[in-house]
């Protein structure tokens, strides 16, 4: 009797495992990773689609020169050891969780918890850590990128398709549109971008005399943990007050950390999106307006930067770059008097933001 296996048998067990080692490592060993230039004339944003992140935003200054206004790093491969979320989308739940748990339709839902005994943005990996699908690229126009996020990934409830459109609009117009639809479970949804800004350049310094105006005149305060109370309370002649345009290191030696708070946005209910922000730099001219349609606006001055070796080897110190993310309210899943975040199957989960750049 021959014992020896037929060749064919051979060929055939080879393909059964290879197929076998690509669902084990998931549809990311499928995804390449790469990054897409949005260009339309001298006004240039470079993505990719690791963690869907704002890479680079070229734009010029008063006299025309250009220069990018956003930290990060030179190549991909410094986005996966980040630390800080630099130019990130950040998610299924942006900002903190306390205790890294919440409770729905009654089930408690335990989180993985990465800060302290607390969830912050979406878990150890977070869509800021996932290689995201590129659905659609047009150079003059748009990236969309997609993401599939699974049922119990870092804890939370249900399957969750999610996208991303990066697109240029009319001149120096960068809008942000993230969308969520829950397939099969109620679960919590509030994405946020996490792009850190210094107009005056990536390298030129600090933000301090950067003028920072936010149309928020309520603030969700926080423990120690920077976690919220639950209350919400008015912030007029407080350090936090910025109705009027200041300057972000103005009264900074007023608190102990610097800045990392959310604000209620100021809600006009004839519009459909809302003014949030505006941040201005007198050296270079530049100007950013800040528009959405989230009901909150965290507030970052880069307390925690320290050193962080970035773009052409450029250490980033404290205060380098600030961060105004549009989001839910933080903890809004503990909080009932929050606006809620859960997210039923059929319905969609949509985010707008509306960046507008201009210098003199």
């Amino acid at each position: 009797m021959d014992a020896k296996v037929p060749l064919s048998w051979f060929f055939l067990l080879v393909a059964l495992l290879f197929l076998l080692f690509v669902n084990i490592n998931g549809s990311e060993a499928k995804v390449k990773v790469g990054v897409y230039e949005l260009k339309r004339g001298n006004f240039s944003v470079k993505l990719t689609n690791y963690g869907a992140v704002v890479q680079s935003v070229i734009l010029p200054d008063k006299f025309g020169k250009l220069d990018d206004v956003v930290l990060g790093f030179d190549s991909v491969k410094g986005y996966k050891k980040d630390t800080t979320y630099f130019g990130a989308i950040v998610g299924r739940v942006a900002n903190r969780i306390g205790k890294a748990q919440f409770t729905l339709n009654g089930t408690k839902y335990k989180l993985v918890a990465n800060e302290g005994k607390n969830m912050l943005h979406g878990g150890p990996k977070g869509y800021s850590d996932v290689i995201w699908t590129v659905e659609s690229y047009k150079a003059d126009s748009h990236v969309t990128f997609t993401y599939h996020s699974f049922d119990g990934e870092e804890g939370f409830p249900g399957d969750l398709s999610v996208s991303v459109t990066y697109r240029l609009i009319q001149t120096n117009k960068l809008a942000v549109i993230m969308e969520a639809q829950p397939l099969n479970k109620a679960t919590p949804v509030n994405l946020a971008q996490h792009t850190y800004w210094n107009l005056g350049g990536q390298a030129s310094g600090n933000i301090l005399s950067h003028s920072l105006q936010l149309f928020g005149s309520k603030i969700t305060p926080v423990d120690a943990q920077l976690i919220p109370t639950g209350e919400i309370i008015p912030i007029k002649g407080t350090p936090y007050d910025f109705l009027e345009p200041q300057q972000i290191g103005s009264r900074l030696n007023e608190l102990s950390n610097g800045y990392d708070i959310n604000y209620v946005l100021d809600s006009e209910s004839h519009f459909h999106l809302k003014k949030a922000a505006v941040v201005n730099d007198s050296k270079s001219g530049r100007r950013l307006e800040l528009w959405t349609n989230q009901p909150g606006l965290q507030f970052y001055s880069g307390n925690l930067l320290h050193n962080v070796k970035g773009k052409g080897g450029y250490k980033y110190l404290q205060h380098a770059a600030i961060c105004l993310e549009t989001q839910g309210f933080p903890d809004s899943v503990n909080n009932p008097n929050f606006p809620s975040q859960i997210v039923n199957p059929g319905q969609t989960y949509k985010h707008v933001m509306v960046y507008r750049f201009t210098a003199h």
